[in-house]
């Protein structure tokens, strides 16, 4: 979490004193906030404004103020913009660093870009309470969201990945050796302080969403804890407040080849052959984003999966849109998968905004 204090300094500081307040950054975004006597944000200061403002005939113990850029941009309470896309809008300016005000004009918050690229207005659930069967042996003992694939438990990967969307209010609903994954979210894992829910029966892969309180606006996303994968959060979220949908679904191309000729018929005549064809499909990907209110909906004494809620959506006149995952996306359901996905995650330390 970035130190609002290291990146503040007073309008009345001197020049020398922004020099070496900057020398101290080295490693971080060499960029201060200036703030006046009332600690009101006036403006920004580089090494590049003190450069040319000792350029321009200021001495070393001038101001600071006079070398401060006041076009900057910050995240303010009376934005009209979606603040998704003010950090959107931000970070293809090249700029890193954006600070938070509160009403009076004075940072409460300093976000790294390079960090934590947008925040997502949405909570999460991941479901981690299957048995696993398929690892086995390896799930005998321990959960699979717990196994580790280079060091790292399955499930910190995707806590990381919405940690650094912004995404702070996350829960995990447990089941199969529940106590494990309980013990596991006792300490933080990337700042976020982790919450679990457990299930008291088997509710399928979205009933677990009945135990959580929510208002009735805003959305949740919800997905799989087993999955390793660089979907972009933010343009899955922009899809579906986009699209004004009820349901979101990330998918994954899938393709099916048949190894023989397939004839096409008009009753009992042949009209064509086409030689070993193979047919595109979507798979469902275990991710979704589901409006609130959609949740409600939910029964609260039945097993209920994420498919036939999906289902329901459409049966009643909901609007249901997908998103096709683009990059990497594992189901760690089996020893291949398990395998594979190490093998990827050992040669690619540096995936998708730096998650891996």
């Amino acid at each position: 979490m970035t130190d609002p204090k290291a990146h503040i300094i007073s309008s009345e500081a001197t020049l020398l004193e922004a020099l070496d307040r900057l020398n101290r950054l080295s490693g971080s975004s060499m960029t201060l906030f200036v703030t006046d006597p009332d600690g009101r944000m006036r403006g920004t200061v580089t090494d590049g404004d003190i450069r040319r403002a000792l350029l321009a005939g200021h001495t070393p113990q001038s101001v600071v103020a006079d070398a401060a850029r006041s076009d900057f941009k910050a995240l303010r309470p009376d934005d009209d913009a979606d603040t998704v896309e003010r950090l959107r809008d931000i970070r293809l300016r090249g700029i890193d660093m954006v600070p938070v005000l509160d009403s009076d004009g004075r940072i409460s918050e300093v976000i790294d870009l390079r960090i934590t690229p947008t925040r997502l207005p949405l909570r999460a659930l991941l479901m981690a309470g299957g048995k696993g069967e398929r690892l086995r042996p390896m799930t005998l003992t321990c959960p699979k969201p717990l196994l580790k694939i280079e060091g790292k438990a399955i499930i910190d990967y995707n806590i990381e990945a919405l940690a650094a969307c912004g995404v702070s209010d996350i829960t995990v609903a447990t089941g199969y050796l529940a106590e494990q994954i309980h013990a596991h979210f006792e300490a933080p894992v990337a700042d976020v302080k982790v919450k679990c829910v457990r299930e008291d029966r088997p509710m399928g892969t979205i009933g677990a969403a009945t135990l959580l309180p929510h208002k009735d606006s805003g959305a949740t996303l919800v997905m799989n804890s087993d999955l390793i994968t660089t979907v972009s959060f933010e343009e899955l979220y922009i899809r579906h407040r986009d699209s004004g949908a009820d349901i979101t679904v990330a998918v994954i191309p899938y393709q099916v080849a048949v190894p023989y000729a397939i004839l096409t018929f008009e009753g009992d005549r042949v009209t064509g052959l086409e030689e070993k064809p193979s047919y595109s499909y979507y798979a469902n990907a275990g991710i979704y984003i589901i409006n609130n209110s959609v949740l409600d909906s939910l029964p609260q004494d039945t097993r209920t999966d994420a498919t036939d809620l999906i289902e329901a959506t459409i049966a009643r006149g909901g609007l249901v849109v997908h998103y096709p995952v683009k990059g990497l996306w594992i189901d760690v359901g089996s020893p291949v998968d398990f395998r594979h996905a190490a093998e990827l995650l050992q040669h690619h330390k540096t995936l998708s905004h730096g998650r891996f």
